[in-house]
């Protein structure tokens, strides 16, 4: 493949649900854009993003090459709002010039080597171009047909080759990466994960960002009963979730006295449920401080003891703002698989000692009444240690 016989690099980015906006879909655009141009400021390379109707193009340099417009193109894959990412060719708006392209593009598959099925999708964009879509099916699907004597299937083909007539060119390309689909990172508002070493927050945490959300962090170490294990995996979490949003945040809160105090209450049953309430306490206390709009977790419901309907109910009952649980209906298996696409799994399941295991009853209550929990935080002065704890968080910069 040479640059000249094919034209240049380019990739291609498809909308998803934004399409679906109506009047604020300009917003949307305008922030996926942002989102694509602060992904790509990692490469030396001086990159053009335009929108055009239904789709955004990322121009390259004159010069990049096949390897950098590859290493472009799965940079985009991780930034939520597109749903396909096509490294492609553009060529002049003509229709030889589109041909050869498509004769080209395809030498070097192995589809062609084994004759397997193809089909030609055209798009015109440009009603201006002299050959209506089909017209342009022909024309390169026959030019094809002839080179490599391919069988065309118009269903289920084996390779496809598509082709986009827009504004000033012509887009030519075969295969696409997926994207994250959902909607861009910002358009919805901020909010705070309380964030383990776990597999489930990670998850919790992606899941918020492709709706939208641009999320902090804040970690609970049980430090200075446990060591900074906990720290330093929240830490490589948060870094490998931050190339789906940018501008990420972690703030950690030593608990451990904290939890020391809990343990000494006497209703050892309910130090768990008192617990995860302070967390949310200490949670809503800093998210006010940094402006997020909601509380994010990884609850699963019925996954832990902590996790009834019940428990969650009274979770609930500690906070005013909002607390989003995305993973409410999945079970361990989903969370787990989601996980390992994300690339989180591998660093949750690094060992590690986690606050949680300071406050490990023989047996849990998986009913916790409201009123009991009052009582404990009442003689905790919860609301007082919240702020508190809230004041001793220290950041961490990714």
């Amino acid at each position: 493949m040479t640059m000249h016989a094919l034209g240049e690099p380019c990739v291609l980015l498809k909308l998803g649900e934004i399409v679906l906006k109506g009047k604020n879909r300009e917003l949307f655009e305008r922030r996926l854009v942002g989102n694509i141009t602060a992904a790509l400021k990692e490469f030396d390379l001086k990159i053009d993003v335009r929108k055009r109707h239904g789709v955004i193009a990322v121009f390259l340099p004159e010069g990049t090459s096949v390897e950098q417009a590859d290493a472009v193109a799965q940079r985009i894959a991780d930034v939520p709002g597109l749903v396909w990412i096509h490294r492609a060719w553009k060529v002049a708006k003509d229709p030889d010039t589109v041909v050869k392209a498509a004769i080209e593009l395809i030498k070097d598959r192995p589809e062609v080597a084994r004759k397997a099925t193809f089909a030609v999708r055209s798009r015109r964009r440009d009603k201006r171009f002299p050959l209506r879509s089909n017209e342009l099916d022909r024309l390169v699907g026959g030019e094809i047909n002839d080179r490599y004597g391919l069988p065309v299937r118009l269903k289920n083909p084996e390779l496809t080759v598509h082709i986009e007539v827009d504004r000033d060119e012509v887009f030519v390309f075969t295969d696409g990466l997926p994207g994250q689909g959902g909607l861009p990172v910002g358009t919805s508002g901020r909010g705070l994960v309380l964030m383990s070493g776990g597999i489930d927050s990670p998850v919790a945490a992606y899941r918020m960002m492709r709706r939208g959300l641009h999320v902090d962090f804040l970690h609970f170490s049980g430090i200075p009963f446990t060591t900074s294990e906990s720290i330093y995996k929240a830490y490589a979490l948060v870094r490998k979730l931050d190339r789906f949003q940018g501008k990420s945040r972690l703030w950690v809160v030593p608990f451990g006295k904290a939890q020391q105090s809990i343990r000494t209450s006497g209703q050892d049953r309910l130090a768990v449920i008192a617990q995860r309430r302070l967390m949310l306490k200490t949670a809503e206390e800093v998210a006010h401080r940094i402006r997020a709009e909601a509380l994010i977790t990884g609850d699963a419901l019925g996954q832990v003891s902590s996790q009834t309907l019940t428990n969650i109910t009274a979770q609930d009952h500690a906070v005013e703002l909002p607390i989003l649980r995305p993973l409410v209906g999945w079970d361990k298996t989903e969370i787990m698989a989601e996980a390992r696409r994300i690339g989180t799994l591998e660093i949750s399941e690094l060992p590690d000692e986690d606050c949680c295991s300071l406050l490990a009853p023989k047996r849990a209550e998986t009913r916790a009444k409201i009123e009991d929990l009052k009582l404990i935080e009442k003689r905790l002065d919860a609301e007082e240690l919240a702020v508190q704890l809230a004041d001793s968080i220290q950041e961490y910069k990714i």
